[in-house]
């Protein structure tokens, strides 16, 4: 079984009895959150079914469900099963953990990556980060620590076998960029066989006048083009105004006992810092990091405004409704 590409929605709901079930798979370390548990026994809505490994029946998601579910006295709870070996349950653990609910720890997340690296050493530092939580170059961390090489190839995110040195792709991913600087990420990328990541690393690499891999010392050119930041004007008002309509927001039972709910005003409110936050963090990125982190906001800001094109598309559709 991938855990990476299995359909959860379609596995058959059925009911099972509590006391036929294990938590030893659950990656959260701490237990279970009372608050959390709290927010889910006031629910006024049916619970989704909790997701159960069928050979070890073990709870891979859904530890907070169940627990819910003892507090108030319940014998069943409505569960899917799924099969396969019992590391590719903790996997399917990991990322039900990090996706929705209550976040996981970042101490469970590296402890989680640890054990991935561990049972599947065949994966790409990229492939365990999206399971876990964490960045890439944190895996290579602790992969490194614990003295896991992963072979001479791994296997990336979308299922393609690349080798670990990939020198060759980025000094080729550089010379496309030089002759086209218009090709996007994705584009590079897909005729190299490197990530877009990958890709938008070996161009900040160009920009600062460094060689396209990271070993390389030569400089490519003899002075990096300077960098020159325009000072951004934030609106305290905006900013005042914005955070009053994220505390009621916050308040509105219709996102705050839900846990899609919960999750956008976790992703609301890390936006939603002042404008002298944001002149402190601008201030405090490193230059060797501007082109890289420039390109991480502008990919987050398209996603924003794709997402709120969409909810203005349906709020529109509502109204003529």
């Amino acid at each position: 079984m991938d855990p990476t590409r299995v359909d959860l929605s379609a596995l058959p709901v059925v009911d099972i009895e509590l006391s036929r079930l294990s938590t030893a798979c659950s990656p959260r370390t701490s237990g279970e959150d009372p608050e959390h548990v709290e927010t889910l026994l006031s629910a006024e809505w049916e619970l989704p079914p909790i997701l159960v490994h069928r050979p070890t029946m073990q709870v891979v998601d859904g530890l907070h469900r169940l627990r819910a579910a003892r507090v108030r006295g319940d014998t069943k709870i409505r569960a899917r099963f799924i099969d396969g070996a019992e590391s590719d349950a903790f996997v399917l653990a990991v990322e039900a953990n990090i996706r929705h609910g209550l976040p996981l720890s970042l101490a469970d997340r590296k402890r989680a990556a640890v054990q991935i690296i561990g049972t599947h050493p065949q994966w790409s530092d990229r492939r365990v980060a999206s399971a876990t939580g964490i960045s890439a170059g944190t895996v290579a961390d602790l992969r490194r620590r614990g003295g896991e090489s992963g072979g001479e190839a791994r296997v990336g995110r979308d299922g393609r076998v690349r080798p670990v040195d990939g020198s060759e792709r980025r000094k080729l991913a550089a010379e496309l960029i030089r002759n086209d600087p218009g090709l996007s990420l994705r584009q590079v990328a897909k005729q190299v066989g490197i990530s877009p990541e990958t890709v938008r690393d070996v161009r900040a690499r160009l920009e600062r006048g460094e060689s396209p891999t990271p070993d390389g010392s030569r400089k490519l050119r003899a002075k990096p083009h300077p960098l020159r930041w325009t000072e951004p004007e934030f609106d305290s008002t905006v900013d005042r105004e914005r955070l009053a309509v994220l505390e009621r927001l916050k308040a509105d039972p219709a996102l705050r006992l839900s846990e899609v709910g919960r999750l956008l005003l976790r992703m609301l409110s890390m936006h939603s810092i002042d404008g002298q936050e944001w002149e402190r963090i601008l201030h405090g990125v490193p230059p060797h990091l501007y082109g890289v982190i420039a390109g991480f906001a502008k990919d987050h800001a398209r996603v924003w405004s794709e997402f709120a094109g969409r909810l203005e598309h349906q709020a529109t559709d509502l109204a003529a409704r």
